[in-house]
């Protein structure tokens, strides 16, 4: 009877080998999935205010700051993911770099903030359909929106590239129609008088929150850039990673001055930070809806909130994916349940999907303790993630190029090299480590500290912290030493 079963575990596992993840993400797709990235919910929803509460010059100086970190960590896992595709790749970078126990804390966290996202970005479609649907309940939208995200997701990497690619074009058409009528106002050729620079010199402007203000947008903008490193992740399915991946870390630069930069300059100048819409908690005020209503063309504004929607399914969409493939990557490596390395005949990791969805539909809570409640709490969980897997990053690439080095490889054997290392990743983490550790600094300066605010806004360190020294107790791992960190100079060519 035990042979009986060690043939068939046999079986099972050379059928299991037989399915891989497909390399079917073309150039066109990963292209666009780094485009889309770096084009959210964080720059249609939260731009206004953060405008409101910094000025639009410290909402300025707070996305070209946090826009730089992201640039170096992006360089860096150009470097990583270049050499080394996978679509592991955080976990999988922290374990050979760093530590076991590292890079099992470093996926664990990624999925989770992932898997959090769904429900984020599900609530806020919730909100932009009760725009034209304002007494519809709200998990019918949750529901079908969480569907088509993972009809995508399910049927292949493919589909999920194409949904991508679709959503990502709307997104940077919207944003070009968005700059080119917004100069175009600006300097007075639409919409009446010319608005020039006056709204830069209104009260306070342009630093009206103080160097304490600017601080406070930092987490905002940082959440706005989230999903920029999933480029990473789609590496491992990517036809040739060793060209695609530098091609889409080279253009990051000018991604992050143009969609996002430009366009808040935009706003700035459009709409005065003491406008009243741009401090409304009410979600559906986009400035980006205020600035066409203020070009005059009405039909715009609801065509707007159709981009948004596009943008909240496309995050859906990338969150799905990314959360799934870490998952599965996790499982491969013995450090998740190993039935989440199981793929259909499609190369998909179905049970990953499975129960990431399953997460995904805490959003319909939303009906239950009110969406603007829902959103808030849950955007400031996974907010602070963001910038523990960013850390992971730079930790990872500083590790991996002194690892390189003191083995005496050539760099110019890698296929892409980070510029200005090790100031690159050393400058992402310190913006990092300041940023998740002081993000919540004005809940300890009020007269009555609100703690579940502190809670929220913090979560995301604890659960890191007991998932790496818990695994570390557990498992005894050890800090890899420089001299054995491994290295597959045919990883490229491999499948996963």
């Amino acid at each position: 009877m035990n042979l009986v079963q060690q043939e068939l575990d046999v079986a099972e596992q050379s059928v299991q080998e037989e399915k891989k993840l497909k390399r079917a993400l073309k150039s066109r797709h990963l292209t666009m999935i780094s485009i889309g990235g770096a084009i959210g919910t964080g720059l249609f929803l939260g731009s206004g205010a953060a405008i409101s509460q910094a000025g639009p010059g410290g909402a300025l100086f707070a996305y070209l700051f946090i826009g730089a970190m992201v640039y170096f960590v992006m360089t860096s896992l150009g470097e990583l993911s270049a050499f080394m595709p996978t679509s592991g790749a955080f976990s999988t970078y922290g374990t050979k770099f760093i530590d076991p126990a590292f890079g099992f804390a470093l996926g664990w966290t990624y999925w989770f903030s992932w898997a959090m996202t769904i429900a984020v970005e599900l609530t806020a479609s919730t909100m932009v359909m009760k725009f034209w649907f304002p007494h519809s309940p709200s998990f019918i939208w949750s529901f079908s929106f969480l569907a088509l995200i993972f009809l995508l997701n399910y049927l292949s990497v493919k589909g999920y590239g194409e949904g991508e690619y679709w959503f990502s074009l709307i997104k940077v058409a919207a944003i070009v129609i968005f700059i080119v009528i917004g100069l175009l106002m600006i300097f007075g050729i639409m919409g009446g008088e010319a608005i020039g620079f006056k709204n830069f010199t209104v009260g306070k402007a342009p630093f009206s929150g103080g160097i304490l203000g600017t601080f406070a947008i930092f987490l905002a903008a940082g959440f706005s850039f989230q999903g920029t490193e999933i480029v990473g992740v789609a590496a491992g399915e990517s036809e040739n990673p060793a060209k695609t991946i530098p091609k889409a870390v080279k253009s990051i630069f000018w991604r992050i001055l143009i969609f996002y930069v430009l366009a808040i300059f935009v706003v700035g100048l459009i709409i005065p930070y003491t406008n009243p819409n741009l401090q409304s908690s009410d979600i559906m005020v986009s400035p980006f809806t205020l600035v066409f209503k203020k070009a005059g063309l009405a039909f715009a504004a609801a065509l707007m909130n159709a981009v948004i929607l596009t943008a909240i399914l496309s995050a859906g969409n990338s969150s799905l994916y990314a959360s799934t493939r870490m998952l599965y990557a996790m499982a491969k490596e013995g450090q998740a349940p190993r039935i989440f390395a199981k793929l259909n005949k499609r190369g998909v990791p179905f049970a990953a999907i499975i129960l990431t969805t399953i997460i995904g539909m805490l959003a319909f809570f939303s009906s239950i303790f009110g969406d603007g409640v829902v959103y808030v709490w849950l955007m400031n969980a996974v907010g602070i993630t963001g910038f523990i897997f960013w850390l992971g990053i730079s930790a990872s690439h500083y590790r991996f190029r002194k690892a390189y080095v003191a083995q005496g490889y050539s760099l110019d054997k890698l296929p892409y090299r980070a510029k200005w290392y090790p100031f690159g990743p050393i400058f992402a983490l310190a913006v990092g480590l300041l940023v998740t550790l002081g993000q919540d600094y004005q809940a300890f300066l009020a007269n009555k500290i609100d703690w579940g605010s502190v809670i929220a806004a913090y979560l995301g360190i604890p659960l890191f912290l007991c998932l790496w020294f818990g695994f570390k107790f557990i498992k005894k791992t050890k800090v890899v030493k420089l001299e054995e960190c491994e290295f597959d100079f045919d990883f490229a060519n491999k499948h996963d």
